[in-house]
């Protein structure tokens, strides 16, 4: 059976971009970051109640090598054909070893290090703009939705807020202009309760200031934030890590 009929099969359609849920004129690094949280889901380690999950995350590595080739997805989008012959698509390539490859696990450091890059960047402030705008200023939703911020940011994020608000870059949202003490207090009073439980949790578990346990670090900075906490290091990982190799032959569906 060919990549086009497993995808069919396994993810009821046969078309590339659907699979990953994007569009024919995605970039290559949306097409990375999409098959990297599309395979993340049907992992074998992390779907295990899933009896196809194997065999989807190896069709989606296939899938990825097809479109991370520039020569194969220029004929693809053109013929809507695929090289099944082709070294990409080698049945006894371990696809395990090839997702790993271009994902390295995220280490500590990683996060230290991009942290020390996000903040104040020009990265930092499109993204936190963005979020502005898709909540309309509510500061609630906001701080626990931007990357590597807590309680401590806000007014430095506030200030970047107003500043951009001020030149004419975004709308002025009542809720953020017009947000009342009470609820910027019960902000800072969340955030403080968040810490300790954050604290107790990592002495009840026996873990120091210098463990090197991601997960502890992430919850630390993040305790309120624990739903972004796949779609962060997916960010991370599929942004920062190395890019797979190529291939360059077609064949038909």
């Amino acid at each position: 059976m060919g990549l086009l009929d497993q995808c069919q099969e396994l993810f009821k359609t046969a078309n590339l971009y659907e699979v990953l849920g994007i569009t024919k004129e995605a970039t290559e690094a949306e097409i990375r970051r999409s098959y990297y949280k599309v395979s993340l889901k049907v992992h074998p380690d992390r779907a295990p109640d899933d009896p196809q999950a194997t065999e989807k995350f190896q069709v989606l590595g296939k899938l990825y090598a097809v479109l991370s080739d520039k020569e194969q997805r220029a004929v693809y989008d053109e013929q809507g054909v695929v090289d099944e012959e082709s070294d990409s698509l080698s049945q006894d390539r371990c696809w395990e070893d090839y997702w790993r490859l271009l994902f390295p696990r995220i280490t500590k450091q990683d996060i230290i290090d991009f942290e020390k890059q996000y903040r104040s960047s020009d990265e930092e402030r499109k993204d936190l703009l963005q979020l502005y705008v898709k909540h309309q200023g509510d500061m609630d939703v906001i701080l626990t939705c931007v990357l590597c911020g807590s309680q401590e940011d806000e007014p430095r994020l506030a200030d970047i807020i107003w500043a951009a608000i001020k030149n004419g870059e975004v709308e002025e949202f009542p809720a953020f202009a017009q947000e009342s003490g009470k609820k910027k207090r019960a902000r800072r009073k969340r955030a403080d309760r968040e810490r300790k439980e954050a604290e107790e949790m990592q002495k009840e578990m026996g873990l120091g200031q210098e463990d090197d346990s991601l997960m502890t670090m992430i919850k630390q900075r993040h305790a309120s934030r624990e739903q972004n906490f796949n779609s962060f290091l997916s960010d991370l990982e599929a942004k920062y890590s190395k890019k797979g190799g190529k291939s360059s032959k077609r064949a038909k569906k």
